[in-house]
């Protein structure tokens, strides 16, 4: 069989992203490979702000434009005056206009701050706009860019090994293999009040068929779960971060409220929504030391069609969840709620979710740093006892690197999961071309520089950005201003011509 330039394992967002840039830059000897037995509806919706859009169009111009064309500009007027008559709603307040921000707001229903979500705003402020789009629009819009014969599904990677005799690593996967539902990364929807919970999870036959391909590199964008972050960390002094870390937040959360009644509806319009279609509430007397962790905060959305619901992030430990139907979960949030001196109104919303549509999810973690100030995890001992200092995990071995969420996955109160993961995508594309255009693939000290080159640059960045996700200092802080410009204003292809 003959050896791949790259394989990609993980045809998620990021991983195809990566495939893309390869592929535009000469680099076509490469594969994508996919446990999924096929591509379906999965997965959220997600945000493409400035500085994702910016490593996509670097990536690609065509898959910039595509993706610009498929995902809806984020409550931008234009788009939603474009919308059948049929799908405005009946429900919603009279001479109240659609407010283009995302509103932030104590509980007593004072303004604190807003965030503009028009794309004209951002593209003037930082150089490109923001996106709304679904996880599964993304995916299947960056797909249809490459070749169809370089991205396989039902290839389930189960193991990677460095062969040093053959010059490559090898990737063995096996198709046909009932998918396990995935603890880390999804929501899990509750169907019924008797604690049956359904879970992201495939159901076929077991009839396992075992493959082995090889390439001189492997990018592993298999996600949080990161099965070769697994292989990878698990005879090396990384082997307490080869599965995530659970990061002490976790969200509740319904999808849909049909029936508010009036008097609830006018209420929580007149003191919350205020013709906005989403906004954030928070205890601001609680948060007024900006080093403060581990406070409630609920996003309330109401739909086109005046459907209401909400996401409750809250710190929580991880055995509160378990086996909770969708009456305990609307319960335990009530409790966080109260706790937290949230108002009536948003108590009563709660109150009157359909348990059917409620939704519960744990976040995790990747750190990119560990530190003495944080708990090191009790399975790490690393041969000497408790540990003390700091650690940096390493995002590359040999021919193997992880990127995105595989290599520093995190929760999603800043929006920058994917984004990151994109940034990752033009850095490592970078690097790996200049490593084809020198044809240095069996160089592997030259390999082990462009991978060390890789974590310098991208770990600083991801480690910022976690310190503000657990803080959730992205709106009330005075650092927000410092944020954008750190984070969504940088240029990329600049960043791109000094590292090489």
């Amino acid at each position: 069989m003959g050896i791949y330039d790259v394989v990609v394992v993980g045809a998620g967002p990021v991983g195809l992203a990566t495939a893309i840039g390869l592929y535009r830059r000469g680099i076509d000897n490469l594969l994508v490979i996919d446990q999924t037995r096929s591509f379906r509806k999965v997965g959220q919706g997600l945000s493409l702000l400035p500085n994702g859009l910016k490593a996509i169009k670097y990536l690609d111009f065509q898959a910039y434009e595509q993706v610009k064309k498929t995902g809806n500009i984020l409550f931008n007027p234009n788009s939603l005056n474009q919308q059948k008559t049929s799908d405005r709603t009946t429900q919603r307040p009279k001479n109240t206009n659609p407010s283009f921000e995302w509103v932030q707001k104590n509980c007593q229903g004072q303004r604190l701050d807003s965030t503009p979500l028009d794309y004209n705003y951002w593209l003037q402020k930082c150089g490109e706009g923001r996106l709304s789009i679904s996880w599964y629009d993304l995916q299947t819009t960056l797909r249809h860019i490459l070749p169809q014969d370089l991205v396989k599904p039902n290839h389930r990677c189960i193991n990677v090994i460095n062969e040093p005799e053959s010059g490559c690593a090898r990737i063995d996967c096996v198709s046909n293999k009932t998918a396990e539902a995935n603890p880390y990364a999804h929501w899990t929807e509750v169907a019924s009040d008797n604690n049956q919970q359904t879970a992201n999870v495939e159901s076929f036959p077991q009839q396992l068929q075992t493959k082995s391909l090889r390439a001189k590199l492997v990018i592993a964008a298999d996600g949080i779960n990161s099965t070769v972050r697994n292989i990878l960390y698990a005879n090396s002094p990384y082997h307490a971060f080869a599965q995530p870390e659970y990061s002490g937040f976790a969200a509740i959360g319904c999808r849909e409220i049909s029936e508010v009644p009036n008097a609830l509806s006018t209420e929580l319009e007149a003191k919350f929504f205020e013709g906005s279609p989403i906004l954030t509430v928070f205890d601001d007397q609680v948060l007024a030391d900006s080093k403060s962790v581990g406070n409630p905060s609920m996003i309330l959305f109401r739909r086109s069609s005046g459907q209401m619901g909400y996401v409750l992030h809250t710190p929580l430990p991880l055995e509160n969840l378990n086996d909770k139907s969708g009456g305990l979960l609307v319960e335990l949030a009530l409790q966080e709620l109260e706790k937290a001196n949230f108002p009536n109104s948003i108590r009563e919303l709660v109150r009157i979710s359909p348990s059917v549509n409620m939704l519960q999810r744990p976040y995790y973690i990747h750190r990119a740093i560990i530190s003495d100030s944080i708990p090191f995890p009790s399975t790490a001992n690393l041969n000497s006892g408790d540990y003390t200092g700091k650690i940096e995990p390493a995002w590359g071995n040999n021919r193997v690197v992880l990127i995105g969420d595989a290599a520093h996955g995190m929760p999603p109160f800043m929006g920058q999961g994917a984004n990151q993961g994109l940034e990752d995508a033009g850095v490592l594309t970078t690097l790996v071309t200049n490593l084809a255009q020198e044809n240095n693939w069996d160089n592997m000290p030259v390999i082990a520089e462009a991978f060390e080159k890789y974590e310098r640059l991208r770990r600083p960045i991801m480690e910022s950005i976690q310190e503000a996700t657990l803080r959730q200092s992205d709106w009330y802080q005075k650092e927000w201003q410092e944020y954008q410009q750190k984070v969504y204003c940088r240029n990329f292809e600049q960043e791109m011509e000094a590292l090489l």
